[in-house]
């Protein structure tokens, strides 16, 4: 059985695939998830986190948009923007912990991105959880 990690990492090369031009690819998810061997309810909550973040994505990028200091999110590459998609929707849309969320990315992050690439991830979801947070005060 997938672990939650594993599950994440394959949410993350859907969304990367689809950032890339493949926007096909959500007719090949089962397929995909299948091949992982993400199967029965890990691959609801795969499911869920994809269909989350398709069905935010606006609300999503505009704020990491919000957050981002030196760049804008089309700037960044494919594979941290899909990492900081999906923990945004954790972060803001889900009932996840939110230093679990934020872990998560910075993991994913490390094994699938250059090492400077989990500190910048860490910064941005750092700031969307600060500013989520002040919101509830």
């Amino acid at each position: 059985m997938a672990t939650r990690h594993q599950v994440r990492e394959a949410v993350v090369s859907l969304l990367y695939a689809m950032d890339i031009g493949n926007k096909d690819i959500q007719k090949f998810e089962d397929d995909i998830l299948e091949d992982k061997k993400i199967r029965n309810k890990q691959k609801e909550f795969a499911l869920s986190l994809i269909s989350g973040v398709l069905e935010n994505l606006d609300s999503i990028d505009s704020e990491i948009n919000k957050h981002l200091k030196e760049w804008k999110l089309q700037e960044i590459g494919h594979i941290e923007r899909a990492i900081l998609r999906l923990a945004t929707y954790e972060l803001l849309k889900s009932d996840i912990d939110e230093a679990v969320a934020i872990n998560e990315a910075i993991e994913l992050s490390k094994s699938l991105c250059s090492e400077n690439v989990p500190k910048f991830v860490n910064g941005v979801l750092g700031a969307i959880q600060k500013d989520k947070s002040g919101d509830k005060k």
